[in-house]
């Protein structure tokens, strides 16, 4: 379980690094730490950090339980995600950009697919969406959006960057997800005796 925790959430940071380095925009979050790092003058995978940080201190009163997965996933997305923005240059071609947007969606889905099904504990985002919903008892739609929204305008508030590449995160990560989970699940039961 370990190693599809570690190649999982290290797919997630590289993924959310690609769709920075594409300048065109990144998912909601990312869009968020952006504009975090940029007034508080820290880099992005900092700033996601902290950001994680805070979200897990939101758990407290919600009496959410960490699990090993969450700590990884705090740690290893903001470092994965540094180091990809930080060495991926931003291509001066569109085509090498929709390159970059497409290929970080599909190594979110894999790496989400990979992580979650560890059961090793929920990241810091998704286990405060699961303990409001079940708190506020509203559909788990209703809450990710919400949430999703929020983080996305405070970050372009706070100069993050929202392009393109937002929208075909927002548009396709759910059947990334699904396609990949379904191939995890196919492989599974194909190398079973």
């Amino acid at each position: 379980m370990v190693a599809p925790l570690l190649g999982g959430l290290s797919l997630f940071g590289i993924g959310e690094g690609l769709l920075v380095a594409s300048r065109w925009g990144a998912t909601p979050w990312t869009v968020f730490a952006q504009g975090l790092g940029r007034r508080l003058d820290v880099s992005i995978g900092w700033s996601t950090l902290l950001i994680s940080v805070v979200v897990m201190l939101a758990w407290w009163p919600l009496r959410e339980r960490p699990g090993v997965g969450t700590v990884a996933n705090l740690v290893i997305i903001a470092y994965a995600l540094d180091l990809t923005a930080t060495n991926v240059a931003t291509p001066a071609s569109a085509a090498w950009r929709a390159v970059l947007v497409v290929s970080g969606v599909g190594a979110i889905g894999v790496g989400s697919a990979l992580y979650l099904t560890t059961g090793l504990g929920p990241g810091p985002r998704d286990g405060l969406m699961t303990s409001l919903h079940r708190h506020l008892h509203v559909s788990v739609v209703y809450v990710r959006l919400s949430i999703e929204v929020v983080v996305l305008i405070i970050g372009w508030l706070l100069g993050g960057v929202v392009g393109v590449g937002t929208a075909f995160f927002a548009a396709t990560i759910g059947f990334a997800i699904g396609w990949s989970l379904h191939a995890l699940d196919w492989l599974v039961r194909r190398s079973a005796p």
